[in-house]
């Protein structure tokens, strides 16, 4: 299941019918009502204001270093409240199932090739 807001990305036709085709449910928050998503509204603000906003990349391949660098931080140093003060790493460790996807996937190498979709 996919929960997220109204914006365009996420109601265009394209996506949709992969979702359909994918079955996978798709799930929007009431319009105005951000907090009805929050773990992912306060992770993204969290993201934006201590990497992008905090940083002046001079290449893509340094803003994928960067970010893979945090995101090594966030979930395998920083200890969260919200887990009794564990790390995400340490809860998947135990076998927890927390509410976010298994898997987010960054491209970390100049390899990486845009794809269209396929329906």
């Amino acid at each position: 299941m996919i929960v997220s807001d109204n914006g365009m990305e996420f109601t265009s036709h394209a996506i949709l019918k992969w979702a359909d085709k994918m079955k996978v449910e798709w799930h929007y928050i009431a319009p105005g009502k951000p907090q009805q998503n929050g773990f992912v509204e306060s992770f993204n603000g969290r993201l934006r204001d201590e990497c992008p906003n905090e940083t002046l990349f001079t290449s893509l391949s340094h803003a994928r270093q960067v970010l893979a660098d945090w995101r090594e931080d966030y979930n395998t140093v920083r200890p969260h409240s919200q887990l009794d003060g564990r790390t995400p790493d340490q809860i998947a460790r135990q076998g927890s199932r927390g509410h976010a996807p298994e898997t987010l996937v960054i491209p970390s190498t100049p390899s990486h090739k845009k794809r269209e979709l396929s329906f």
